[in-house]
């Protein structure tokens, strides 16, 4: 889930293309359709966090994937770094500055540097040949 502050808005989506792209310094790479409110606000701002979902999270995965006006509605959001919400019940947290955006064919690629990050217990949510899942870890 990606999230941000603009002009005091608050704005979210949940996204299936995030990646890790570098070590040193930690970065990361992420995709956003060029025709969302979520990706011109974050180009704005050059900030954003990813809130990674526990397992048991995919209903609030498709509050985010929806067009509603507010994908904010009953959910707990704290305030992280330049007041970006921060999903409180996610799973982990990765707070992000947008280095570059890169436009290509209908999304923006941003390559983000890592500002602060925040992980708690639990199981990541995945997504999977159109459905929600969960990772079974390996002995």
């Amino acid at each position: 889930m990606i999230t941000t502050l603009h002009e005091g808005r608050r704005y979210g989506v949940t996204a299936s293309a995030v990646t890790s792209l570098s070590l040193d310094p930690p970065m990361l790479l992420v995709c956003l359709n060029r025709s969302l409110a979520t990706r011109d606000a974050v180009v704005a701002t050059r900030r954003f966090a990813v809130n990674v979902l526990a397992e048991d999270q995919a209903e609030l995965a498709m509050q985010f994937a929806t067009r509603a006006p507010d994908k904010f509605a009953g959910v707990a959001v704290t305030e992280g770094l330049d007041g970006v919400p921060l999903l409180a019940d996610a799973l982990a947290h990765l707070q992000c500055t947008v280095v570059d955006p890169v436009d290509a064919a209908t999304h923006t690629v941003l390559l983000a540097e890592v500002d602060a990050t925040g992980i708690g217990t639990g199981n990541p949510l995945a997504y999977f040949r159109g459905s929600f899942g969960r990772f079974e870890m390996a002995a």
